[in-house]
């Protein structure tokens, strides 16, 4: 694995310029968020986000190819996509690749901790530091909206993939979901902070304040780093654009992520511990059952651009080069 050295925290001066530089401060906010990702996110490797993760890919690409023989991961953040997908059965062998020096470590680290190696780099995905045609597959979830040069990331993506191989990246927030979801999460956060700072609860159930103000500053860059949001035909239309075929747009979690937003920002408000096994379940079996009412019942009804997450899948030609950058 090849990195940088990974500052602890950021400086007040490399936030301020951060501000102006999207790349930068995607290294930054995500080094900084590295050690507790999982945790602030409840990001695990058991059956339950390996089925979250599985489920996500067959729901846009289906089972055809299973399993893909060497795969690539844009933006593995710690590793949760890429690294369940394995053990779903979905892919061989692994390489992750992130702008975060600190987040390559961790997921490197996690695939050790599942006892397999995976090659991990720190890359930008708009110029991937892999040869032509030399994966089957390339994944990602969530990362496609930090990318300052879409057009060229995808470009990237196809000149790496061997003709025929897949793409699939799911995650992605469309523009009216993310609106919701940004104003269920600091309504929550606002109560909540509020809430467990009461005398009855602030011992037990408080983060302290220097972790809620580390948190804040932090925060305060996701504005530079969610650079899009996106409609669902617009998506299709940019990866037909950079050369891809067979694409194709899901959307997924109306209900579900009316739930889960205000859930996870809790999760990340309150002192770690606090919730509990219990909490957990309820969270991750109320957000299966929304996700089942949207999924068969709500996405016949409802506009998919009112969906929170957009997946899209596609392959490279495989008798055409990709188009060149």
């Amino acid at each position: 694995m090849t990195t940088d050295a990974t500052p602890a925290h950021a400086t007040e001066e490399q936030i301020a310029a951060a501000w102006g530089d999207p790349k930068l401060a995607n290294v930054l906010y995500h080094d900084w968020e590295a050690a507790t990702y999982d945790e602030k996110w409840s990001i695990s490797y058991d059956e339950r986000c390996i089925d979250y993760a599985r489920g996500r890919f067959e729901h846009v690409a289906g089972r055809d190819g299973w399993p893909y023989t060497t795969a690539l991961e844009l933006g593995c953040g710690t590793g949760f996509f890429l690294l369940n997908l394995k053990q779903a059965g979905v892919l061989d062998e692994g390489h992750v690749t992130d702008l975060s020096p600190g987040m390559v470590e961790v997921a490197v680290r996690n695939a050790r901790g599942l006892g397999f190696e995976v090659e991990g780099r720190v890359a930008d995905a708009e110029s991937i530091p892999y040869d032509d045609e030399t994966f089957d597959l390339v994944v990602g979830h969530a990362v496609l909206h930090h990318i300052p040069d879409l057009d060229l990331a995808m470009r990237e993506v196809l000149r790496v993939l061997k003709p025929g191989g897949r793409f699939v990246f799911a995650g992605e927030p469309t523009r009216n979901g993310d609106w919701v979801a940004r104003r269920l999460s600091r309504l929550t956060w606002w109560a909540a902070t509020r809430v467990t700072a009461l005398a009855p609860l602030r011992e037990s159930w408080a983060r302290p304040k220097a972790e809620l103000e580390e948190s804040s500053r932090a925060a305060a860059l996701e504005s530079v780093v969610d650079i899009h949001t996106f409609d669902p035909d617009r998506l299709a239309a940019q990866c037909l654009r950079a050369g891809a075929v067979d694409v194709r747009t899901v959307t997924e979690e109306l209900t579900a992520s009316w739930f889960g937003w205000p859930v996870r920002t809790f999760e990340a408000a309150v002192r770690p511990g606090a919730l509990g096994w219990g909490w957990a379940m309820f969270a991750y079996k109320g957000w299966l059952r929304l996700s089942w009412l949207d999924e068969n019942v709500l996405s016949k009804v409802v506009p998919d651009e009112l969906f929170y997450n957009v997946c899209v899948t596609g392959t490279r030609p495989v008798n055409a080069a990709p188009r060149e950058s």
